[in-house]
C-alpha cells in the first residue's frame, strides 16, 4: 500500500487570515470525513471556504487515485496565506478620504490517503491455482 497526495488551492477568499487560521486550525492532522462534520458544525463565516477546500482536495484525489480507501483519507497539510489586499477610501468629515483595505486569504489544502489491497490479483491468483491442480489431477 502506497500514500499517494492531492491538493487544493483557494484564493480570494474574502475573509481575513488571521479568522480563517482559526477555522483551519480546528482541522488540521484529522481525517477528512472527521474534519467535514466539524466545518459543518463550526458557526464561523470563514467554515464555508474552508470546508470548500478540503472537499475540493478530497475530491481531487479520488478523481485521480480512484483505487484510493476513502476511511483512510486525512488532512496532510492545511494553510492560510494572505491574499490580495483591495484599497479603498471612506468619506469622511471636512472633504478628507480615510483609506482602509480589504483582505482576502488563500486556502491551500492538501490531502493523503492510502490505496485498497488489491483483491482482484488474490482471487485471480487462486483461480490460476485451481487450474494447475485441476490439470495435475486430470
Amino acid at each position: 500500500m502506497s500514500t499517494q497526495f492531492a491538493h487544493a488551492y483557494i484564493k480570494g477568499v474574502d475573509s481575513m487570515p488571521r479568522k480563517t487560521g482559526v477555522v483551519a486550525s480546528l482541522v488540521r492532522d484529522r481525517y477528512v470525513s472527521d474534519a467535514v462534520v466539524i466545518l459543518e458544525h463550526t458557526p464561523r463565516r470563514a467554515a464555508r471556504a474552508v470546508l470548500k477546500a478540503v472537499e475540493s482536495a478530497n475530491a481531487n484525489l479520488l478523481n485521480k487515485y480512484p483505487s484510493i480507501d476513502t476511511k483512510t483519507v486525512r488532512i496532510a497539510r492545511i494553510s492560510v496565506t494572505a491574499g490580495t489586499r483591495i484599497r479603498r477610501y471612506v468619506p469622511a468629515s471636512r472633504g478628507r478620504a480615510l483609506p482602509f483595505e480589504k483582505i482576502s486569504s488563500n486556502i491551500f489544502v492538501e490531502v493523503a490517503g492510502e490505496e485498497k489491497e488489491k483483491k482482484a490479483k488474490a482471487e485471480s491468483d487462486k483461480k490460476a491455482d485451481n487450474k494447475k491442480e485441476d490439470k495435475e489431477k486430470k
